[in-house]
């Protein structure tokens, strides 16, 4: 497969299944825009195989599949996001062991590791989110390298706190339980959040405060960009973090379902980052 089709591949998965994601990448220019698709649509896939239905063992070999394929990427082969991997790796220097790290947290996933304190989960937060961040700051490029890696990988774990937050019911559904149960006992709660409504709004109350606390460190990063690439993040950071003051204003509302942004909201912020808007 060609390069130029392999990216016209990826930019179509993330438009598709990105669906905050997508206000950000593009923002970007062309060549980035593309480099940042195919990172998602990486990250996408491995996502998928643990999210999907087969038995814990198939998804596990699947994954140790996903992950030889990384460590053997080649830009001659069939399989377009590889292609499109390969590409982006050899123009902008991917840190290709956090594609490894994405497959460590989905492994994680599979087989229902649960957290007992809030460094435990923002261990795992670094696997499956600040890695996707390390991955976009190599496409970004930034004034100060040194610097902008941690945050980059901060502002990674508050997108996946508030993740945690939105999906908390339907997670538990699925047997997975992410809020540390040193917290959830702190305010009554069971560890598997099988609780009334009001017990399990406060413990959520408890863990915005959290995640505020990453997003103001997180957004540090936006002055080490350049215009087009903190346009991006700011829209990114800005979506999610309009996402959590929603939670945090009525976190009982998770209780009943997941919550999102309308999209004309997504867009007014997307359009205020471009202008230059903190998010």
């Amino acid at each position: 497969m060609n390069t130029e089709a392999a990216y016209e591949w990826c930019e179509s998965v993330t438009r598709t299944e990105a669906k905050n994601f997508a206000y950000g990448i593009r923002l970007l220019k062309p060549p980035e825009r593309r480099a940042l698709s195919a990172v998602y649509a990486l990250a996408r896939r491995i996502d998928d195989i643990g999210d999907g239905q087969l038995a814990p063992e198939e998804k596990l070999a699947a994954l140790q599949r996903v992950r030889k394929a990384i460590d053997t990427i080649d830009e001659h082969s069939e399989d377009a996001v590889l292609v499109a991997v390969a590409d982006a790796a050899r123009r902008y220097r991917l840190p290709m062991s956090a594609f490894g790290e994405i497959v460590d947290g989905c492994e994680m996933d599979v087989i229902g590791t649960s957290y007992a304190t809030i460094e435990d989960l923002v261990g795992y937060c670094r696997r499956v989110a600040g890695s996707v961040g390390r991955l976009s700051l190599a496409v970004f490029g930034s004034t100060d390298p040194e610097r902008a890696e941690p945050l980059a990988d901060t502002l990674g774990v508050a997108l996946q706190l508030t993740n945690i937050l939105r999906d908390i019911i339907e997670d538990r559904e699925l047997g997975r339980v992410y809020l540390p149960s040193t917290d959830a006992e702190a305010v009554g709660c069971p560890a598997d959040l099988v609780a009334p409504a009001p017990l399990l709004a406060e413990l959520v109350a408890l863990e915005c405060g959290r995640a505020e606390q990453w997003f103001e460190e997180g957004l540090q990063l936006l002055p080490l960009l350049d215009g087009r690439s903190r346009a991006c993040v700011a829209a990114m950071a800005g979506i999610y973090r309009r996402l959590l003051g929603r939670i945090e204003r009525e976190p009982i509302a998770v209780t009943r379902g997941r919550l999102s942004l309308p999209n004309w909201e997504k867009a007014l912020v997307a359009l205020r980052s471009l202008a230059g808007a903190r998010p």
